[in-house]
């Protein structure tokens, strides 16, 4: 077969010049529009590329902006937390200070207790009339009072701070845990203004616009350090107060202590004073009684001599009279020498009886002033023994003074006691 009929036989589709000439008008029209719409999407995308460039940056810019205010914002909250801190743990040294202060005003008390007791101890040693409830004791048992109440109000404050310190250091931990939070805060929300496109640590990150757990709104984070700061400046002015009402009450109860003490101890001199009188009373009393009893002795020796004397007279008048009994007959007569003789035994008689008496008198004096010297002597005994008690408790007292108490203060003290006694006595007899 030849070349030519193998061509003639492929079936070849055949278009008019019309056809050619409208398809390539259309290949033509089709490009022109495609390159229009090329050129519109190119011109498109260079103004979408700068706008948003335009907003990446001032977005970018912008957020920079918002974290740089967020960390002066946070910045600001903690030098206001910090300051409050501060104050806080000043406040709560000086709190210590002043309950360590209450504490040791309170241990100071034993002291003046243990004086106190011991006084009244020692004066349970007076015996019989000699235990009086005088001023001395009533002055002694109001101090044991006024010393426990000072306790109990020491003790109220001690408690009173401790509590306080426990608020003041829960304030405290809530500062220190919010000032903890907003440094970290800072130095992330740093890190992240820090942080730029050309930072070789950005990288995507899975759903990175979700809201955390826990997240907060600005107006409740401000809140949240002003109620913080708010509570430990409370506190703080309840401490204050607090301090004010220890020192006080310290000031206060030193004031009636010492107030107390030195009526304790007016009413102790005074009570010594009269105990003073009242042995050298019964000394004197004694001297007298023991003179008035000598004397009656020497009265009843002198007694005993008169009647003795009287037994010889007596036996001569009655032996007269009985030998005259002899005489004879009417010689036995009643005569004046009868009667004289007669007369001469009643008369002795009667004085050997009136001595007699007398003598038993006497004797009777001389016991009852014996009985009675036994009674002084027992008082004075009384009064030395109270009194030794009273000075041992003006001695154990001087442990309440910073030194001993001056002879001439003590005597000071006599005078105004003689004094006021005197001006009484003075009063009641006018």
């Amino acid at each position: 077969m030849s070349i030519r009929a193998d061509i003639a036989s492929k079936p070849v589709t055949h278009f008019a010049p019309s056809d050619w000439h409208t398809n390539n008008h259309l290949l033509a029209t089709n490009a022109e529009r495609l390159r229009d719409g090329s050129h519109a999407n190119r011109e498109d995308s260079k103004h979408l590329r700068n706008e948003t460039y335009n907003k990446t940056e001032w977005g970018t810019h912008d957020n920079t902006t918002r974290l740089s205010n967020r960390i002066d914002d946070i910045e600001k909250w903690r030098e206001t937390l910090e300051k409050t801190l501060a104050d806080t743990d000043a406040e709560i040294n000086k709190l210590e200070i002043d309950k360590d202060l209450a504490e040791r005003a309170l241990e100071a008390k034993a002291l003046p207790l243990d004086v106190a007791s011991e006084c009244l101890t020692l004066r349970d040693g007076r015996r019989q009339i000699d235990v009086v409830d005088d001023q001395a004791s009533a002055q002694l048992q109001k101090e044991v009072d006024v010393i426990e109440g000072i306790k109990d109000a020491l003790q109220a404050k001690v408690s009173q701070a401790f509590e306080q310190l426990c608020l003041l250091q829960e304030a405290r931990q809530q500062l220190a845990a919010d000032l903890r939070d907003k440094t970290e805060a800072k130095g992330i929300d740093t890190y992240c203004k820090e942080l730029s496109i050309n930072s070789p640590d950005i990288c995507l990150q899975p759903n990175p616009t979700r809201t955390p757990k826990g997240s907060v709104t600005p107006q409740t984070w401000e809140d949240h350090s002003r109620y913080n700061k708010d509570r430990a400046e409370a506190e703080m002015r309840s401490s204050q107060r607090l301090r004010e009402a220890i020192h006080s009450t310290i000031n206060q109860t030193d004031n009636d202590l010492e107030a107390q003490r030195q009526a304790t101890e007016f009413a102790l001199r005074k009570r010594i004073h009269e105990m003073e009188r009242a042995k050298d009373e019964d000394e004197w009393q004694k001297q007298n009684t023991e003179e008035e009893i000598a004397k009656q002795e020497q009265n009843i020796r002198d007694l005993e001599k008169a009647i003795k004397d009287k037994e010889n007279p007596l036996k001569l008048a009655m032996t007269r009279l009985e030998n005259r009994t002899y005489r004879p007959n009417v010689e036995l007569c009643r005569d004046n020498a009868q009667y004289g003789l007669v007369g001469e035994v009643n008369e002795v008689q009667d004085s050997i009886k009136a001595l007699q008496k007398k003598l038993q008198d006497a004797h009777n004096n001389r016991d009852a002033l014996e009985k009675q010297l036994h009674r002084i002597n027992q008082d004075l005994e009384l009064k030395k023994n109270s009194l030794d008690l009273d000075n041992k408790c003006m001695a154990t007292r001087q442990k309440l003074t910073n030194g001993p108490v001056s002879a001439t203060t003590k005597n000071l003290a006599s005078f105004k006691t003689d004094r006021e006694l005197y001006t009484s006595k003075q009063a009641l007899l006018m």
